[in-house]
């Protein structure tokens, strides 16, 4: 029988004890499913108020759970897949920051993380989708040869990823240890550091470009775009970045039918929103906002792609399927692709401060929605706080599993919030911005953040505050969610108060 059809079958019993008990042990293990995504907005989905349409993901929420007060560990996306995977905050770490695309592995063996908890609790694991989170040794990535720590040494038994991001090199797809097919004869070389080859460039050559640089992705064109770094060889497996969604949902459908007499966890990785926003040509003009509307549909499809799997293969009724993003929007983020022009009365921030890198509201609030049928109330709603730590504390209380508590130091059972059946979640959380620049949040709505040089805005192309300043500050977010009145002035000793609270969580007291 399949796993998650369990559910369905003994939920059909008509003796209500005989029910509840079925129920029980059917949702024990739940399939699991966590999507993703990449700079997608508080405000970018149309059941969060976005202006384009989204029915698969409003359908999600209909049927489960949707937070309006969730939040993603950074603005940025390495610190908040390092932070979602092992529990610990990237800033703990040195060089969590934004990964170069020929990072080294970031989590190596023996770290605790989200996927090695659930494996000794029985699952069958994957990670499909954007990784951005390293490669290989201390060396570096061994691109001809085998990439090794990888996804498979922290935990998942099987992966198919882009080693970083679409803007970056190497622009291939990597299965478990290796770049999908490489052709021994003709290996790639990357290098971040200096032009190689006599390939064309962004910079030099922008009349080869589909999609015009804005700034800094001038580097190797690949399919008509600029990147970032530089690449030569490795012609058989370059990718086709319109073929991202449907790659990406025809590995996880297979794994899915694959181990569906497991339990299973699919860490299912979107690339849609981040830049170069390419959708499949079948989406292309499928909004009047451009390249960046279109992708969000693109993205609404693959929800809805894989809502339609677990339904025909008797997985929907007890599968965890947890929705959310990396890290607040951005518009211009390196390329000329209309985002600024055409995003009209489209408020991607859902009317919060800032944006992707932000220390304000907008870097890090982010989307956040659970459906389970056997278990959460559909079309439900909770403001409580819920920071994406605490998943891996939170399955581990579920699944009763130990886990490295020094390791995974920030993580907490929130396990009753995540399924919508307590209203007391965190006492705090601690938001990471630009350059490892902190703010602190409790759940009475205040929020401090520290005094730093930092600059007033993001030091590149999008024009994004980045709620820096010399002196510290203080908002209140429950009477003032836009972060428009510094109250600090008017209230020292909360200041004081949180500067030592954050003081010791970075200290670990």
């Amino acid at each position: 029988m399949l796993y998650g059809a369990m559910s369905i079958v003994t939920l059909a019993c008509s003796n209500s004890k005989e029910s509840e008990k079925a129920t029980e042990v059917s949702s024990a293990k739940p399939n699991i499913i966590l999507i993703y995504t990449d700079d997608v907005g508080f405000g970018d989905l149309s059941v969060y108020g976005g202006k384009i349409a989204t029915p698969n993901i409003d359908k999600l929420a209909a049927d489960g759970l949707l937070f309006t007060n969730a939040y993603a560990t950074a603005a940025t996306c390495t610190p908040s897949r390092y932070s979602l995977l092992t529990g610990e905050y990237a800033w703990r770490a040195k060089g969590r920051g934004v990964a170069p695309g020929d990072a080294s592995a970031l989590i190596r063996p023996g770290v605790e993380t989200l996927p090695s908890v659930l494996q000794r609790a029985g699952y069958r694991t994957a990670a499909v989708g954007k990784w951005h989170l390293g490669l290989g040794g201390d060396e570096g990535p061994d691109w001809n040869g085998e990439l090794n720590p990888g996804p498979l040494e922290i935990g998942f038994d099987y992966s198919f990823i882009i080693p970083a991001t679409g803007d970056r090199v190497p622009t291939v797809f990597v299965e478990d240890h290796h770049i999908v097919g490489l052709d021994p004869s003709d290996p790639i070389e990357v290098n971040y550091r200096k032009k190689i080859g006599d390939g064309p460039t962004g910079k030099d050559n922008p009349e080869l470009l589909k999609m015009m640089w804005s700034h800094g992705h001038n580097h190797s064109i690949v399919n008509g775009v600029s990147r970032i770094g530089y690449q030569t060889g490795g012609e058989a497996a370059l990718w086709r970045d319109e073929d991202f969604a449907q790659t990406f949902v025809d590995k996880a459908a297979a794994f899915i039918k694959k181990e569906s007499d497991k339990p299973f966890f699919v860490y299912f990785s979107t690339h849609d929103i981040h830049v170069p926003r390419i959708a499949h040509e079948q989406f292309q003009g499928a909004t009047d906002f451009g390249p960046r509307g279109d992708v969000i549909v693109q993205l609404d499809w693959q929800v809805g792609e894989l809502m339609k799997l677990l339904t025909e293969q008797g997985l929907e009724e007890n599968t965890m399927v947890i929705f959310s993003s990396d890290n607040g929007p951005v518009l211009d983020d390196g390329y000329v692709d209309q985002a600024v022009e055409l995003k009209a009365d489209h408020v991607q921030g859902g009317g919060l401060r800032g944006g992707k890198y932000s220390a304000f509201e907008a870097g890090t609030r982010i989307p956040m929605i659970v459906k389970w049928p056997s278990i959460v109330t559909a079309n439900s709603r909770t403001d409580v706080m819920f920071s994406q730590v605490d998943f891996l504390g939170s399955i581990a209380a579920k699944m009763e599993i130990p886990y490295d508590t020094i390791q995974a130091v920030d993580t907490e059972n929130h396990w009753g919030v995540l399924i919508g059946k307590e209203s007391t979640g965190r006492a705090s959380l601690v938001q990471e911005a630009l350059f490892s620049n902190l703010a602190y949040l409790r759940s009475d709505g205040m929020k401090f953040i520290p005094g730093n040089n930092g600059p007033d805005m993001v030091p590149w192309g999008p024009i994004i505050e980045t709620g820096f300043a010399k002196t510290d500050q203080l908002f209140d977010i429950r009477t003032d969610p836009k972060e428009l009145k510094d109250i600090s002035a008017a209230h020292p000793s909360v200041v004081e108060e949180m500067k030592k609270e954050l003081s010791d969580i970075v200290n670990n007291k």
